[in-house]
């Protein structure tokens, strides 16, 4: 007996098909042209300025299946990649000021900070929006006033409940649930210390930044099992995490921009080794 198809359950199919194939897109990210060219990290470690350092990071982001949070880079990682700390300071301000990127306080319990083109983050907000629109919810007027007048002019990584308030109604008449939406949303989180404040988020995150952690720690105790807790970088960047979905090479610089991590220059290659406390 021929077994029938629940047309249904099969558009149902092909349209998340679609759904994940225009994320991918929006994403901006040609990864498949990167991992093409992509040089060893060793050769690939260090930039002469700021913008550059981001937008080869960004392209260099790991390709994480089911993902729908964009490319973001951690301030740590500009750290270990552009020398001059106080150049990656004042560079990433100017960038910042132009409108080019968002700074987020990420929620790790530690002072970790990640840098999203203000592009790609406004690419999210919009498939937010569409999948909101698909569900037939309602209020969906907030997320135009929060693109147009809120990010647009307030660029720090957090914001009081007055001026959001105060922002928001420059688009229209705000009411206590468009405010929730957003938070809904995954666009901001109130503060623990003051619930008058919120921190802009990063829908989404909640996934990578916890395999963050993990992948620090991960990555820093397989260093400390080593004989000399140290290993020659191109050898450690062809490990497999098992706890995090970020693959090694973001890790490796995040740990060095972070202190935890130190490079030493042989006549054999550059290795990877644990800071002395």
């Amino acid at each position: 007996m021929k077994k029938r198809t629940n047309p249904e359950s099969s558009a149902s199919k092909a349209k998340k098909r679609r759904r994940e194939e225009e994320d991918e897109e929006e994403v901006g990210c040609s990864h498949t042209a990167i991992e093409d060219q992509c040089l060893p990290l060793e050769d690939d470690l260090t930039f002469s300025d700021t913008c550059v350092a981001l937008r080869m990071m960004r392209a260099q982001f790991p390709r994480i299946d089911q993902a729908s949070t964009p490319p973001f880079i951690l301030q740590s990682q500009l750290y270990s990649s552009v020398n001059d700390r106080t150049q990656v300071d004042r560079e990433l301000e100017c960038l910042r000021r132009e409108k080019v990127v968002r700074v987020f306080k990420l929620n790790t319990g530690q002072d970790d900070h990640a840098i999203i083109f203000l592009d790609d983050y406004l690419n999210q907000v919009d498939r937010i929006v569409k999948r909101m629109e698909e569900k037939r919810q309602s209020d969906l007027e907030v997320f135009k006033w929060f693109k147009g007048h809120v990010l647009d002019s307030k660029l720090e990584p957090s914001i009081g409940h007055h001026e959001l308030f105060s922002l928001l109604s420059l688009g229209g008449k705000v009411k206590d649930a468009h405010i929730t939406l957003l938070i809904n949303a995954g666009l901001l989180t109130r503060q623990l210390i003051d619930p008058d404040m919120y921190w802009f988020a990063i829908p989404s995150i909640g996934k990578l930044w916890k395999g963050l952690l993990q992948g620090r720690n991960e990555l820093l105790s397989l260093l400390k099992r080593k004989r000399h807790k140290e290993m020659f970088l191109a050898e450690l960047e062809k490990k497999r995490l098992r706890f995090s979905p970020l693959d090694v090479r973001f890790h490796i610089r995040d740990l060095i921009g972070s202190g935890h991590l130190k490079t030493v220059q042989t006549t054999s290659g550059l290795i990877v080794r644990i800071s002395k406390d």
